[in-house]
């Protein structure tokens, strides 16, 4: 059977560890190294749902895009879910901007249904994001429409533009911070998450639709994929997204009172 080791190691054959950024802490979290590993869940995050779910089902390790451990801990609490992981010993592996700097942003294109023409931004063998190019035009509404039914959107946030879409720019998770390269390489539209109110502006000001789908519906895409790829490549282990792997935030659509403008 298996180990953790293994699994890590064929990540790391599609998902080079050595690309992820320095400030990362993929790979793994926590680790029962000497055990088989029969039953894996995979989920975006380790929540403390994710990880009693797992402790139900007997999984052995909690396969994640976001590591459960990330920057420098200085006190752990008994409700935190890495203390949990150790109390019911369940490793935890993450790919996290190893996976974005090599095929992350090649899924959601796929899933969005464009094909890639160019990298958005590129260093080396890091590529993080894509340029697309519509096989149609679209105005801003209904391209916004088109990636809320591909993703699954219950809300998206955009500002809205009068010209067509035809070049998208595309980055998973938080990418507002290339807007400006989307903008450089004549997009019509990018698609990304976390926007911060600043980016819209300048996307504003410059004609640039920018359309934030949200960090989990940009990057939910992870599970589908490494449930597969895992599952071709060892058959002796039961992979499963987790069903408590969900968006944590909700939303309300409803309209409130209208506040005059200043």
């Amino acid at each position: 059977m298996p180990k953790v080791k293994d699994i890590y190691n064929f990540i790391d054959s599609i998902a080079p560890y050595n690309l992820q950024e320095s400030y990362d802490n993929s790979g793994m979290n926590v680790m029962f190294g000497d055990k088989d590993i029969t039953k894996a869940l995979i989920a975006l995050d380790i929540t403390t749902e994710v990880v009693e779910e797992a402790a139900k089902k007997g999984a052995d390790l909690i396969i994640t895009h976001h590591p459960v451990i990330f920057g420098s801990v200085t006190s752990l609490r008994g409700t935190d879910a890495v203390v949990k992981l150790c109390q019911k010993q369940i490793s935890a592996l993450s790919a996290h901007t190893n996976f974005d700097n090599s095929i992350m942003n090649d899924i959601l294109c796929e899933e969005l249904g464009m094909t890639p023409i160019a990298p958005l931004c590129s260093d080396g063998d890091k590529n993080t994001g894509n340029i697309c190019w519509l096989d149609r035009e679209y105005s801003a509404a209904d391209f916004v429409e088109l990636v809320q039914e591909n993703l699954g959107n219950t809300v998206i946030r955009y500002n809205r533009t009068n010209k067509p879409i035809r070049t998208v720019g595309i980055c998973s998770g938080s990418g507002g911070s290339f807007m400006k390269e989307a903008l450089s390489k004549g997009c019509d539209a990018y698609i990304t998450g976390d926007v911060k109110h600043d980016v819209f502006i300048d996307a504003h000001n410059a004609g640039l639709c920018v359309i934030d789908a949200g960090h989990f519906h940009t990057e939910n895409i992870f599970c589908t994929y490494m449930k597969d790829k895992l599952s071709e490549n060892f058959a002796d282990v039961a992979f499963e997204v987790a069903d408590s792997n969900c968006d944590i935030l909700s939303y309300s659509t409803k309209g409130g009172k209208k506040r005059p403008q200043v």
